[in-house]
């Protein structure tokens, strides 16, 4: 029955606790395998006047912004054909590749290297799992892709999986594998 105990400042929401709790519960669920319902964490808030760190005192940070969310939004954005929209969720230096493509840095880019494939392209989502690193955070999503080819025929149940980093709230990196090419 593991036990963990976080000191955290006052001052995050209600959302970034509550997302800071399931994802320690699952860290400890994957290297302990002990059942969730029986995974306790405490977090213990300390108002900022209470602690310093080299005897000054701190305020919290804003926290990370859901990283799944995020992801949902930039797609939700490309998919309505919203660049600008999404190209608010990408950060400096972001690069992308899809199948068959070389390393592109923008999203007329893509446009530009989608332009003749098919008229739309609509995702429906299996799974999204989050990974966090170091430095970044790391969302994979997988399920089908539906729309319409350049002739009109329609197409569906097609796999694909995104893999995006994320870094300071916003997308650095998206990488795109996909069967389009085998349902041609």
């Amino acid at each position: 029955m593991p036990m963990l105990q976080v000191n955290l400042l006052s001052g995050y929401s209600s959302a970034v606790k509550k997302r800071l709790m399931q994802s320690l519960t699952a860290v400890i669920r994957g290297i302990t395998q002990a059942k969730p319902e029986a995974i306790s964490i405490w977090i213990h808030e300390v108002e900022s006047d209470a602690y310093s760190r080299g005897g000054v005192s701190r305020q919290p940070g804003a926290g990370a912004d859901d990283a799944t969310q995020l992801v949902q939004k930039y797609l939700a954005a490309m998919e309505s054909r919203d660049l600008e929209a999404a190209q608010n969720y990408l950060g400096e230096g972001f690069v992308m590749t899809f199948p068959g493509s070389e390393e592109m840095t923008s999203l007329a880019q893509l446009v530009e290297w989608a332009k003749g494939r098919y008229r739309y392209v609509e995702k429906a989502f299996t799974a999204t799992s989050v990974a966090y690193e170091m430095d970044r955070i790391v969302v994979v999503c997988h399920g089908t892709l539906s729309g319409e080819w350049m002739e009109g025929t329609s197409f569906s149940d097609i796999r694909f999986i995104d893999r995006f980093e994320i870094q300071n709230n916003k997308i650095i990196r998206q990488d795109v594998w996909n069967d389009l090419a085998n349902a041609r």
